[in-house]
Protein backbone atom coordinates (compact mmCIF):
# COMPACT_ATOMS: atom_id res chain seq x y z
CA UNK A 1 0.00 0.00 0.00
CA UNK A 2 1.48 3.31 -0.88
CA UNK A 3 1.30 6.22 1.13
CA UNK A 4 -0.58 9.21 0.19
CA UNK A 5 0.35 13.09 0.04
CA UNK A 6 -1.92 16.21 -0.32
CA UNK A 7 -0.64 18.91 -1.67
CA UNK A 8 -3.70 21.89 -1.16
CA UNK A 9 -2.79 24.23 -3.93
CA UNK A 10 -2.00 23.83 -7.64
CA UNK A 11 -0.06 26.67 -7.69
CA UNK A 12 3.86 26.67 -8.88
CA UNK A 13 4.46 25.49 -5.30
CA UNK A 14 2.15 22.59 -5.05
CA UNK A 15 3.04 21.89 -8.54
CA UNK A 16 6.34 21.25 -8.22
CA UNK A 17 5.73 19.98 -4.70
CA UNK A 18 3.91 16.97 -6.47
CA UNK A 19 7.09 16.98 -9.46
CA UNK A 20 9.19 16.07 -6.78
CA UNK A 21 7.10 13.43 -4.63
CA UNK A 22 6.46 11.56 -8.00
CA UNK A 23 9.83 11.89 -8.79
CA UNK A 24 11.18 10.24 -6.08
CA UNK A 25 8.30 7.81 -5.76
CA UNK A 26 7.24 8.75 -2.36
CA UNK A 27 3.84 8.24 -2.32
CA UNK A 28 0.58 8.35 -4.68
CA UNK A 29 -0.72 12.40 -4.65
CA UNK A 30 -3.56 14.61 -4.75
CA UNK A 31 -3.81 18.14 -5.78
CA UNK A 32 -6.28 20.13 -4.37
CA UNK A 33 -7.17 23.96 -5.88
CA UNK A 34 -10.36 25.77 -5.91
CA UNK A 35 -9.83 26.98 -9.52
CA UNK A 36 -12.11 24.43 -11.57
CA UNK A 37 -10.02 22.20 -13.87
CA UNK A 38 -6.55 23.35 -12.83
CA UNK A 39 -5.26 20.84 -10.32
CA UNK A 40 -7.42 18.15 -12.56
CA UNK A 41 -5.37 19.38 -15.76
CA UNK A 42 -1.72 19.28 -13.51
CA UNK A 43 -2.28 16.04 -12.08
CA UNK A 44 -3.01 14.30 -15.21
CA UNK A 45 0.05 16.20 -16.98
CA UNK A 46 2.54 14.92 -14.01
CA UNK A 47 0.18 11.44 -14.54
CA UNK A 48 1.75 11.52 -17.92
CA UNK A 49 5.02 12.55 -17.15
CA UNK A 50 5.52 8.59 -15.42
CA UNK A 51 6.29 6.46 -18.25
CA UNK A 52 9.27 9.08 -19.49
CA UNK A 53 10.40 9.71 -15.39
CA UNK A 54 10.22 5.94 -14.28
CA UNK A 55 7.78 6.87 -11.61
CA UNK A 56 4.74 4.19 -10.46
CA UNK A 57 2.74 6.83 -8.88
CA UNK A 58 -1.05 7.82 -9.18
CA UNK A 59 -1.05 11.38 -9.55
CA UNK A 60 -4.83 13.13 -9.19
CA UNK A 61 -6.35 16.68 -9.28
CA UNK A 62 -9.88 17.36 -7.14
CA UNK A 63 -11.60 21.16 -6.43
CA UNK A 64 -12.92 18.95 -3.55
CA UNK A 65 -11.24 17.18 -0.27
CA UNK A 66 -13.04 14.04 -0.58
CA UNK A 67 -10.39 11.93 -2.85
CA UNK A 68 -7.56 13.57 -0.39
CA UNK A 69 -9.54 10.89 2.49
CA UNK A 70 -6.68 8.99 4.80
CA UNK A 71 -3.59 11.40 3.68
CA UNK A 72 -0.40 10.63 5.47
CA UNK A 73 0.44 13.72 5.21
CA UNK A 74 -0.78 17.05 3.52
CA UNK A 75 1.54 19.89 2.53
CA UNK A 76 0.01 23.33 2.92
CA UNK A 77 0.49 25.96 -0.19
CA UNK A 78 -2.55 27.39 -1.09
CA UNK A 79 -2.95 31.36 -0.52
CA UNK A 80 -1.85 34.80 -2.28
CA UNK A 81 1.53 35.31 -3.11
CA UNK A 82 3.73 37.71 -2.09
CA UNK A 83 4.26 40.90 -4.82
CA UNK A 84 6.46 43.32 -5.13
CA UNK A 85 6.78 45.80 -1.99
CA UNK A 86 4.46 43.55 0.20
CA UNK A 87 5.74 42.27 3.58
CA UNK A 88 4.56 38.78 4.40
CA UNK A 89 2.72 40.35 7.40
CA UNK A 90 0.60 42.01 4.22
CA UNK A 91 -0.58 38.32 3.26
CA UNK A 92 -1.88 37.35 6.84
CA UNK A 93 -5.25 37.56 7.04
CA UNK A 94 -6.33 37.06 3.49
CA UNK A 95 -4.54 33.65 3.67
CA UNK A 96 -5.64 33.03 7.47
CA UNK A 97 -9.11 32.17 5.58
CA UNK A 98 -7.51 30.01 3.20
CA UNK A 99 -5.43 28.03 5.63
CA UNK A 100 -8.52 27.98 7.97
CA UNK A 101 -10.76 26.55 5.30
CA UNK A 102 -7.93 23.80 4.00
CA UNK A 103 -7.25 22.46 7.59
CA UNK A 104 -10.85 22.00 8.43
CA UNK A 105 -11.02 19.98 5.67
CA UNK A 106 -7.84 17.97 5.78
CA UNK A 107 -8.94 17.51 9.72
CA UNK A 108 -12.37 16.06 8.63
CA UNK A 109 -10.87 13.45 5.87
CA UNK A 110 -7.57 12.88 7.43
CA UNK A 111 -7.47 13.12 11.07
CA UNK A 112 -4.19 10.97 11.35
CA UNK A 113 -1.72 13.10 9.20
CA UNK A 114 0.42 15.29 9.41
CA UNK A 115 0.14 18.65 8.50
CA UNK A 116 3.34 21.13 6.87
CA UNK A 117 2.60 24.77 6.16
CA UNK A 118 4.11 26.64 3.88
CA UNK A 119 2.00 29.49 3.01
CA UNK A 120 3.20 32.75 4.40
CA UNK A 121 3.33 34.30 6.08
CA UNK A 122 4.80 30.89 7.28
CA UNK A 123 4.92 30.85 11.22
CA UNK A 124 1.82 32.50 11.67
CA UNK A 125 -0.12 30.17 9.35
CA UNK A 126 1.27 27.13 11.29
CA UNK A 127 -0.07 28.51 14.66
CA UNK A 128 -3.74 29.19 12.58
CA UNK A 129 -3.56 25.47 11.41
CA UNK A 130 -2.70 24.20 14.30
CA UNK A 131 -5.29 25.95 16.08
CA UNK A 132 -7.81 24.83 13.72
CA UNK A 133 -7.32 21.27 13.22
CA UNK A 134 -6.93 20.78 16.96
CA UNK A 135 -3.81 17.88 16.63
CA UNK A 136 -1.06 17.68 18.65
CA UNK A 137 2.13 20.03 18.61
CA UNK A 138 4.20 17.44 17.27
CA UNK A 139 1.79 16.63 14.02
CA UNK A 140 2.05 20.59 12.58
CA UNK A 141 5.23 21.77 11.16
CA UNK A 142 6.00 24.92 9.32
CA UNK A 143 8.30 24.73 6.41
CA UNK A 144 10.89 27.44 7.27
CA UNK A 145 14.39 26.89 7.96
CA UNK A 146 15.02 23.83 5.34
CA UNK A 147 14.48 26.80 2.39
CA UNK A 148 16.14 29.69 4.64
CA UNK A 149 19.49 27.52 5.68
CA UNK A 150 19.46 26.55 1.97
CA UNK A 151 19.77 29.71 0.80
CA UNK A 152 22.48 30.36 3.35
CA UNK A 153 24.27 27.31 1.99
CA UNK A 154 23.84 28.03 -1.25
CA UNK A 155 25.79 31.51 -0.92
CA UNK A 156 28.04 29.99 1.09
CA UNK A 157 29.05 27.78 -1.60
CA UNK A 158 28.99 30.30 -4.19
CA UNK A 159 31.34 32.46 -2.09
CA UNK A 160 34.41 29.83 -1.45
CA UNK A 161 33.56 28.00 -4.55
CA UNK A 162 32.75 24.82 -3.33
CA UNK A 163 29.91 22.10 -2.73
CA UNK A 164 27.17 23.22 -1.47
CA UNK A 165 26.70 19.78 0.27
CA UNK A 166 29.96 20.13 1.93
CA UNK A 167 28.07 23.32 3.41
CA UNK A 168 26.18 23.14 6.82
CA UNK A 169 24.19 26.31 8.65
CA UNK A 170 21.63 26.61 10.81
CA UNK A 171 18.89 28.95 10.55
CA UNK A 172 16.12 29.67 13.69
CA UNK A 173 13.63 32.40 14.25
CA UNK A 174 10.88 33.37 12.08
CA UNK A 175 10.47 33.21 8.51
CA UNK A 176 10.98 36.62 7.56
CA UNK A 177 13.91 39.55 7.94
CA UNK A 178 13.94 38.74 11.71
CA UNK A 179 15.24 35.21 11.24
CA UNK A 180 18.45 34.40 12.88
CA UNK A 181 21.29 32.52 10.76
CA UNK A 182 23.76 30.84 13.22
CA UNK A 183 26.83 31.91 11.81
CA UNK A 184 29.04 30.59 14.74
CA UNK A 185 27.43 26.62 14.20
CA UNK A 186 27.90 27.07 10.04
CA UNK A 187 31.07 26.44 8.20
CA UNK A 188 32.15 23.56 5.28
CA UNK A 189 32.80 20.17 6.22
CA UNK A 190 33.58 20.98 9.95
CA UNK A 191 35.68 23.95 9.35
CA UNK A 192 34.03 27.08 11.27
CA UNK A 193 32.78 29.75 9.05
CA UNK A 194 34.49 32.79 10.72
CA UNK A 195 38.16 31.19 9.86
CA UNK A 196 37.01 30.85 5.80
CA UNK A 197 36.10 34.57 5.41
CA UNK A 198 36.05 37.87 6.62
CA UNK A 199 33.18 39.62 8.95
CA UNK A 200 32.10 42.07 6.57
CA UNK A 201 31.47 39.18 3.97
CA UNK A 202 29.56 37.22 7.13
CA UNK A 203 27.88 40.35 7.45
CA UNK A 204 26.91 40.47 3.47
CA UNK A 205 25.70 36.99 2.97
CA UNK A 206 23.27 37.06 6.00
CA UNK A 207 22.03 39.64 5.08
CA UNK A 208 21.04 38.41 1.27
CA UNK A 209 19.83 34.97 3.47
CA UNK A 210 17.45 37.23 5.34
CA UNK A 211 16.25 39.48 2.43
CA UNK A 212 16.62 35.64 -0.14
CA UNK A 213 12.67 35.54 -0.81
CA UNK A 214 12.37 39.28 -1.45
CA UNK A 215 15.44 39.12 -3.92
CA UNK A 216 13.64 36.71 -5.96
CA UNK A 217 10.08 38.56 -5.50
CA UNK A 218 11.77 41.77 -7.17
CA UNK A 219 12.63 39.97 -10.08
CA UNK A 220 9.66 37.95 -10.96
CA UNK A 221 7.59 40.82 -10.14
CA UNK A 222 4.11 38.57 -10.41
CA UNK A 223 5.09 36.03 -7.91
CA UNK A 224 7.32 34.60 -6.03
CA UNK A 225 9.80 31.37 -5.17
CA UNK A 226 8.30 27.81 -5.86
CA UNK A 227 11.55 25.65 -7.01
CA UNK A 228 13.56 25.88 -3.47
CA UNK A 229 10.36 25.57 -1.11
CA UNK A 230 8.91 22.94 -2.71
CA UNK A 231 12.25 20.92 -2.62
CA UNK A 232 12.03 21.98 1.41
CA UNK A 233 8.68 21.00 1.52
CA UNK A 234 9.42 17.75 -0.35
CA UNK A 235 12.53 16.94 1.77
CA UNK A 236 11.06 17.45 5.22
CA UNK A 237 7.61 15.43 3.66
CA UNK A 238 10.59 12.51 2.69
CA UNK A 239 12.39 12.54 6.57
CA UNK A 240 8.37 11.98 7.74
CA UNK A 241 7.14 9.16 4.92
CA UNK A 242 10.56 7.32 5.52
CA UNK A 243 10.78 7.48 9.08
CA UNK A 244 14.56 9.39 8.24
CA UNK A 245 14.72 10.74 11.07
CA UNK A 246 16.58 14.03 9.64
CA UNK A 247 17.75 17.07 12.15
CA UNK A 248 16.09 19.85 10.08
CA UNK A 249 15.48 23.72 11.08
CA UNK A 250 11.23 24.19 10.82
CA UNK A 251 8.39 25.99 12.60
CA UNK A 252 7.70 23.68 15.92
CA UNK A 253 5.60 25.01 18.55
CA UNK A 254 7.75 25.93 21.14
CA UNK A 255 6.37 25.73 25.21
CA UNK A 256 9.04 26.77 27.25
CA UNK A 257 11.93 25.82 24.97
CA UNK A 258 14.50 28.74 24.54
CA UNK A 259 12.18 30.77 26.75
CA UNK A 260 9.28 30.84 24.26
CA UNK A 261 5.86 30.17 25.12
CA UNK A 262 2.99 29.09 23.30
CA UNK A 263 3.92 29.85 19.71
CA UNK A 264 5.40 28.61 16.73
CA UNK A 265 9.17 29.59 15.58
CA UNK A 266 12.17 28.31 13.85
CA UNK A 267 14.10 25.69 15.70
CA UNK A 268 16.17 22.51 14.99
CA UNK A 269 13.81 19.40 15.34
CA UNK A 270 14.00 15.95 14.37
CA UNK A 271 11.46 14.36 11.93
CA UNK A 272 10.11 10.97 12.13
CA UNK A 273 7.23 8.80 11.22
CA UNK A 274 5.42 10.63 14.19
CA UNK A 275 6.12 14.10 12.98
CA UNK A 276 8.16 16.35 15.25
CA UNK A 277 10.09 14.06 17.39
CA UNK A 278 12.20 15.88 19.15
CA UNK A 279 12.94 19.90 20.00
CA UNK A 280 16.82 20.38 20.32
CA UNK A 281 17.70 23.38 22.70
CA UNK A 282 21.08 24.71 21.69
CA UNK A 283 23.21 26.80 24.18
CA UNK A 284 22.53 29.89 22.28
CA UNK A 285 25.29 33.50 23.52
CA UNK A 286 23.56 36.25 24.74
CA UNK A 287 23.37 38.02 21.41
CA UNK A 288 21.79 34.89 19.48
CA UNK A 289 19.33 34.68 22.48
CA UNK A 290 18.61 38.28 22.00
CA UNK A 291 18.31 38.10 17.90
CA UNK A 292 15.58 35.11 18.39
CA UNK A 293 13.11 36.31 21.03
CA UNK A 294 13.17 39.58 18.69
CA UNK A 295 12.05 37.03 15.92
CA UNK A 296 9.62 35.69 17.73
CA UNK A 297 7.92 39.20 18.83
CA UNK A 298 7.69 39.86 15.80
CA UNK A 299 5.85 35.96 15.10
CA UNK A 300 4.09 36.91 18.27
CA UNK A 301 2.42 40.24 16.94
CA UNK A 302 1.19 38.04 14.02
CA UNK A 303 -0.79 35.57 15.89
CA UNK A 304 -1.95 38.25 18.16
CA UNK A 305 -3.49 39.68 15.08
CA UNK A 306 -5.20 36.67 14.02
CA UNK A 307 -6.60 35.79 18.07
CA UNK A 308 -8.96 39.34 17.44
CA UNK A 309 -10.69 37.42 14.00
Amino acid sequence: MRKKVTVVGAGNVGANCALRIADKELADVVLVDVIEGVPQGKGLDLLQSGPVQGYDVMLTGANDYEPTANSDIAILTAGFPRKPGMSRDDLLLANYDVVRTATEQLARYSPNCILIVVTNPLDAMAQAAYWVSKFSKNRVVGMAGVLDSARFRTFIAQELKVSVENVTAVVMGGHGDTMVPLVRLSGVSGIPLTELMDQPTIDRIVDRTRNGGAEIVKYLKTGSAYYAPSAAAVEMAESILKDKKKVLPCAAYLEGEYGIHGLFVGVPVKLGARGIEQIYEIKLTGEEQAMLKKSANSVQESVDILKKK
